[in-house]
């Protein structure tokens, strides 16, 4: 027997699948619920999240300008801890200058003092020597006429064998 075989004049059926966003018999759904959703997101960030963000947005922004403010109270605040800083270092530089100028002005008297107290030691140490010195070179003169008539009297008695007095070689000394 051989097997019956059986033909048929129909066409298998076409699948009409694929990807179902892409399918263009569903467009006017997809734009009707596409609509729908984006009118509902809309309303919910319009009224809800739109609010909330404007807030925080406003809540920051007001933190920020007083975090500036106080800043800006602060920069004058240690503005004008540097004026009186600057103020008092100046005070303290013309006090300080004025000290070592009056420390320097009686330093300069002591020294002045020192200075005449040594000149007029000096002065009286070199009148001293001077008056030693004149009695010295009188004692010396003094010394020398003796010496002379000594000599005087021995070159005479040496030359001339006679014997002269003191009184006479003073006197041809003198003359």
């Amino acid at each position: 027997m051989a097997g019956a075989t059986t033909a048929t004049t129909e066409a298998p059926a076409q699948k009409t699948g694929g990807f179902p966003p892409f399918d263009t018999t569903t467009f006017p759904s997809q734009l009707f619920w596409l609509a729908i959703t984006f009118g509902v997101l809309f309303v919910v960030l319009w009224r809800l999240a739109g609010p909330r963000i404007q807030g925080a947005i406003a809540v920051r922004r007001g933190t920020i300008n007083s975090d500036i403010e106080a800043a800006q109270k602060a920069r004058g605040d240690a503005d004008a801890a540097g004026l009186a800083y600057q103020t008092a270092l100046a005070g303290a530089r013309a006090r300080a200058q004025g000290l070592a100028e009056e420390n320097r002005q009686s330093l300069n008297a002591e020294i002045a003092k020192a200075k005449a107290a040594a000149e007029s030691q000096a002065a009286k140490a070199m009148a001293d020597a001077d008056a030693r010195i004149a009695a010295t070179r009188e004692k010396a003169r003094g010394a020398v006429g003796t010496a002379a008539q000594e000599a005087a009297i021995a070159i005479v008695a040496r030359l001339t064998g006679e014997s002269v007095s003191q009184a006479e070689a003073a006197k041809a000394m003198e003359g």
